[in-house]
Order: structure tokens, then sequence, then C-alpha cells
């Protein structure tokens, strides 16, 4: 069945039904990672978004029960230029099409991805429509132009956890934390666990003093979707907890809303970091790490000096290499920071991983604990990621 793709701009694209037949509207984004794709269709950054994978043949191992990075795929269409005819790995439960289709999920194959990547770079992200209904462009792109911006969209809430639950920590229980979900990722909550820290998961509209209830010895902020300027319940959540002095540590839309809490501002990216492979400067060791990312909108903060806020001064310690975007803070003052990046990252790459480490450093640092060197090691093959990233 043919299916058809356009752009808020009318640029069209023909090509082939790939999962749900129907119709579907989103924010334009292209992931560069070229494995990892049940990760990325199971992650609530995507919710609201039609993502176009860069590389070319997708579907290859199939899916299984074991990778998905939250209850459901969340993107709002796939696309894709070479679906794999059979899925061939011995993890494969399913393959990825039946999947699409039976989550609901629309997508399109057979199309110039890399064209279509180009367009994106070089216009940015924009709305876009796929549908294997109907056959008018122009009618499609009435849909698409009636369709909401992600600038203004409050979607956390949409992703978030109902209600609260525990991730109980793996052996000897060291710290218990409170983590705000934003949009979280499965594979947090397993890190943590990894080092001793037990996390109670709270929705994405707790307060302060729900985040501070039980006493954690520290809270941690997830990634998530939709524009950090208009999520003014996460800022004030987190500024109670800079209040209370308690270690924090947030990550993607946890940095933003960080950034936000401690009066800097966010703006929107041209077309956003998504992938596996940004290298990004860790300006306080001086080192380079290959990082995960998936954002469209980035914190404002001046790269050469410490600024000054209401909860101390605070400095950018981590800076994206391709385009100078602030990819993480730290605060001088109180005990907390965060980055852009995902050091919890599915299907990789794990340099950041030992960012879960310093976390807890920070926590034993608070209760006079001795640190220690906490990089936690990739999970197993066999248990957390696909055949075709081994």
């Amino acid at each position: 069945m043919t299916a058809i793709l356009v752009l808020e701009d009318g640029r069209t694209f023909r090509g082939e039904a790939y999962g749900a037949i129907g119709t579907t509207v989103g924010e334009a984004v292209f992931a560069t990672g070229m494995t990892g794709y049940q990760e990325t269709l199971t992650d609530p950054s995507y919710h609201r978004q039609v993502v176009v994978m860069t590389a070319p043949h997708v579907g290859n191992t199939g899916v299984n029960g074991e990778d998905d990075e939250s209850r459901r795929m969340w993107v709002a269409g796939f696309v894709v230029r070479d679906p794999a005819r059979r899925a061939a790995n011995w993890r494969a439960t399913g393959t990825l099409d039946d999947e699409l289709v039976a989550q609901g999920v629309v997508g399109i194959s057979g199309i110039d991805t890399r064209a279509l990547t180009r367009h994106l770079r070089d216009r940015g992200s924009m709305r876009v429509g796929i549908s294997s209904e109907l056959t008018d462009p122009d009618e499609l792109l009435a849909r698409v132009t009636d369709s909401a911006s992600m600038t203004g969209a409050d979607l956390a809430p949409e992703v978030s956890t109902s209600e609260a639950y525990v991730v109980p920590a793996v052996g000897q229980k060291r710290f218990i934390i409170a983590a705000l979900d934003l949009g979280i990722k499965t594979a947090t909550p397993r890190y943590l666990a990894e080092l001793g820290v037990e996390t109670h998961v709270l929705p994405a509209t707790a307060t302060a003093a729900d985040l501070l209830e039980h006493g954690p010895d520290g809270v941690f902020l997830s990634n998530g979707p939709g524009d950090p300027a208009v999520a003014d319940y996460a800022v004030e959540a987190v500024r109670g907890v800079l209040d209370a002095r308690r270690p924090l540590f947030g990550i993607c839309f946890g940095n933003q809303i960080l950034g936000r809490a401690l009066g800097l501002g966010t703006y929107k990216l041209r077309f956003g970091h998504r992938g596996l492979n940004q290298p990004v400067l860790d300006r306080v060791s001086g080192t380079v790490r290959v990082t995960s990312h998936n954002h469209g909108f980035a914190v404002d903060a001046p790269l050469g000096r410490a600024v000054d806020t209401p909860y101390g001064r605070v400095e950018v310690s981590h800076v994206g290499l391709n385009d100078d975007v602030v990819e993480g803070l730290r605060c001088l003052d109180v005990p907390a920071f965060s980055v852009q990046f995902h050091p919890e990252a599915a299907a990789g790459p794990h340099d950041a991983n030992p960012l879960f480490g310093r976390f807890v450093d920070l926590m034993a640092a608070e209760h006079d604990q001795p640190a220690g060197e906490h990089a936690v090691s990739p999970p197993p093959v066999v248990e957390h990621t696909t055949g075709e990233k081994s």
C-alpha cells in the first residue's frame, strides 16, 4: 500500500505504508543512531514526534520483550528507508512491522531518508504528516498546519506515571532517592539499583513536599518530552528541593528544568540532537565523551564564566562540540548538577555512565560517607541490549 509524507513547508515524499495503516501528524525529527530502534520507539521523550531514522536498514533484529524503555511506543510516526524483510536474531520475539501495527504507529518506508534529513538540517525541525489513507498531499498538508507546535507543548504529564512506585536496590541498600518522572526510562532506576540506590518514582506533577516527604537522600530529575518553558510545576518542585539543599541530579529534560529553577532561560534548537554519537566536552575534567542525545530544547547560559543565581554560583560543566550547546550545569554552592545527554543510554554509548556514581558520591558526601569508584558496567547483552548492538 502506498503512503505519503508531507512536511509543513509542503515538500512531499511518496513511499510505502509501514506499520499501522492510517494518518498521523507530529514534529519531524531525525535520529542518527545506527542501533537501538526499539529503545528509540519506546523512549517517552519522543512523544508527539515523527522519527526519521538515518540508518538505512531498520528492523533486522526484530523486537523483544526486554529492551523497551517504557510501557509502550511513544513516537507519533516512524520513517525508514529499507525495512528488514524478516527478523534475524535469537532474542527476537516478533517483527518490528508487526509491533508497529499492534501499537498503532503509522509509518512510511521506501523514501530517501537522506534527502529528508538534509532538508530538516537546512530548514529545521517542522511539523509533518504521514498517511496511508489520504492520497492528496494538500489535504494532508492542511492537517499538518492545523496541528499543534512543539513550542509551548506541556507533554511530561502525558507520559509520566500516574502513581508512585519503587524500584528496589540490588544488594545492600545505601541510599533512597525520589525521582521526578518527566518521562523516565526503565534503564535509569536499573543503573541506580546496581549502585545500591532504591528509587521512588513520582508523577511529573509531584511537589517539592511530595519529593521530600520520606526524607530521601537525593532527588533525580528524568528526561522527558515537550517545552521546558511551560513546565512551571516541575520548576517550582525543583526550587523546593534546592531550598532544602538535598543532592540533586538531572538529565535531559531534567537539565532544562534545573536551569529554569536556577533562573536561566531555555530555547528551541534548530533541529535538535538525537542519536548515539554526539561528542561532548567535560569542561571540568577536560575529557571528551561520546554521548546519546534526544532533545530539541537547550539551556541558555554563558560558557565562559559562572553566573550568580538565587542558589549561588552555577557554571556550564559540559558543552557540545558540534555546536557549542550547553550540555550540563554544575552548581558550586548547592549539591546539584545536571547533564543534557543520557548516561543510561541504551543502545549506548556508555562514556557517561560514571555520572550515576558521581550522584552517589554527592549523596555520600552529604552523609559523610567515603566516596568510591562507582562506574557501572554496561548491562550484559543478554539482558538489556538487542542483538544488533553486540
